[in-house]
C-alpha cells in the first residue's frame, strides 16, 4: 500500500496502554478528532480526522488509522488511511482485522498521507524510546 507505515519494536518493554494514550493525546493536541476501538487481545485501533482540512484533501469518510498490537516486548504499530467507522468504539477488533482496515490511497491522498504518517511515526518512535 502506498504510504502505509509499519513499525516493529522488539525488546523495548513498551507499555501498550501508555503508548496508545500518548498517540491519542498527541493527535488531539494537533487538532484531530480521535476515536478508539475497545481493547482486545488483537490490539487497539485509533482513528483520527481533522475537520474540514481532511475533507478537502481526501474523502470525508477516510481517517488516519493506527493499529497498536502485540506485547510489551514485541509491539507493532501500523499507520495508514482507513475508512472512518462511525461505531469504532463498539466494533470488535477481530471483525475489523478481517475487513480492509487500511485502504489503498490514490495520488491525491499520497502527499497528505505521507506527511501526516511521517509525523506520527516520528512521535511513536520518540514515545517508545
Amino acid at each position: 500500500m502506498i504510504g502505509e507505515k509499519v513499525m516493529h519494536f522488539q525488546d523495548k518493554h513498551v507499555d501498550l496502554a501508555v503508548l496508545q494514550s500518548k498517540i491519542e493525546d498527541y493527535l488531539k493536541s494537533d487538532g484531530f478528532t480521535v476515536q478508539r476501538s475497545a481493547d482486545s487481545d488483537h490490539g487497539v485501533v485509533l482513528q483520527a480526522k481533522k475537520g474540514r482540512f481532511l475533507a478537502a484533501v481526501i474523502d470525508a469518510d477516510r481517517a488516519l488509522t493506527i493499529l497498536v498490537s502485540g506485547s510489551p516486548d514485541d509491539c507493532v504499530v501500523r499507520v495508514g488511511v482507513g475508512k472512518w467507522l462511525q461505531h469504532l468504539a463498539t466494533a470488535a477488533l477481530e471483525t475489523l482485522l478481517l475487513s480492509d482496515l487500511f485502504l489503498l490511497v490514490d495520488v491525491a491522498e499520497v502527499a497528505w498521507n505521507l506527511e501526516i504518517e511521517d509525523k506520527i511515526v516520528t512521535q511513536v518512535q520518540s514515545f517508545v524510546g
